[in-house]
């Protein structure tokens, strides 16, 4: 019994710490359009070889109040072999208690992702990105 109750905590601890060294938090630059937005980008590679995308993001402006105004914030991602692909678009809200603008997506990927890119666009389900780039994350994190 106790050999099967160490096995079983050796397990759960290898399992542990396979599934956070597939994780990567890719932090995005300062941007020069909304100077206090900051974030990351977060990214887990499953069990299926799929690649859980995670961004969060706050400061943001609201999009309206951009030069030129646009209408939202579209995620992109930049892969090694596929190209650029518009993952999403951000979802923002701000607190009850709070001013402060947050975004946050949630997706998956068959593509690894190089690079994470937010643009501010007026249309969420373009194919390519706009020249407002709000933040990106450095290439091959």
């Amino acid at each position: 019994m106790k050999h099967s109750i160490r096995f079983v905590t050796l397990i759960s601890i290898a399992l542990s710490i396979a599934l956070t060294s597939c994780s990567r938090k890719l932090s995005f630059n300062t941007s020069s359009v909304v100077p206090a937005a900051e974030g990351y980008a977060k990214v887990n590679k499953d069990n299926n070889n799929n690649y859980a995308i995670h961004v969060k993001v706050t400061h943001l402006a609201e999009p309206g109040r951009l030069q030129p105004k646009r209408e939202l914030y579209v995620v992109w991602m930049v892969t090694a072999n596929n190209g650029t692909k518009n993952i999403g678009q951000l979802k923002s809200s701000s607190g009850f208690f709070s001013s402060v603008l947050e975004g946050e997506l949630n997706t998956v990927s068959s593509f690894k992702p190089e690079r994470v890119f937010i643009t501010a666009e007026n249309d969420a389900n373009i194919q390519y990105p706009g020249s407002m780039v709000i933040l990106t994350t450095k290439g091959k994190n």
